[in-house]
């Protein structure tokens, strides 16, 4: 399968300063190689190399597929310090991180069989990225109108609306409105990385 490898604009090197050696040490960890781990997220060996040696900086949608592939999470990828497993989280202590002009809040401990985010997506598509991976998620609509494409079918989505569904089934999100969009969103972290997580550009009516 082909995928779509638009890269995000540069954005200042302290901007995400410890993501390219925790992207090596994670990959490393996962006894994944370079090629491996970059046909798996559906990037070139050259990207995925200038992600690891900080010439470039991910989205957010590529921390979330390295994270699924490393069968961690996206604060451990970020280098940010884990903290106890509680059971609950504060919202003083909901840090917020940005990456490709998403940003997303931690909103579960880490070191659990899911991870639970609060995420703001900017207006616009994620790309000509489909995402397909094991497991499932959970998305809810905090603030703004959502467009998500399930296979074949878009839906849209409005404050208080949900989905659920398996991540074998090809999806794509986009905000509608010009703010953007505010989502809850949970997913299962499970390691696979022999699964195909990204397809190639879809065209007409697609989010």
């Amino acid at each position: 399968m082909s995928s779509s490898e638009s890269e995000p604009p540069a954005q200042p090197a302290d901007a995400l300063p410890a993501v390219a050696p925790q992207l090596r040490a994670l990959r490393r960890r996962a006894s994944l190689t370079l090629e491996v781990a970059a046909r798996d997220a559906g990037l070139s060996p050259a990207h995925l190399s200038r992600l690891e040696t900080g010439q470039r900086q991910p989205s957010l949608p590529m921390l979330l597929s390295l994270a699924r592939i490393y069968g961690t999470t996206v604060s451990e990828l970020l280098g940010e310090a884990a903290a106890g497993r509680d059971s609950v989280v504060r919202a003083a202590d909901m840090d917020s991180t940005s990456a490709g002009g998403w940003t997303y809040w931690p909103a579960g401990a880490p070191g659990r069989g899911m991870q639970a985010l609060r995420v703001h997506v900017p207006h616009g598509s994620q790309g000509d990225i489909v995402r397909v991976h094991p497991g499932e998620e959970w998305l809810y609509v905090l603030r703004g109108r959502l467009r998500l494409r399930l296979g074949d079918t878009l839906h849209r989505l409005a404050p208080g609306d949900s989905a659920h569904f398996d991540s074998l089934t090809p999806h794509r999100i986009a905000a509608s409105d010009p703010d953007g969009v505010e989502l809850l969103f949970v997913h299962t972290l499970l390691q696979s990385p022999t699964a195909a997580l990204c397809l190639g550009p879809i065209h007409g009516d697609a989010t």
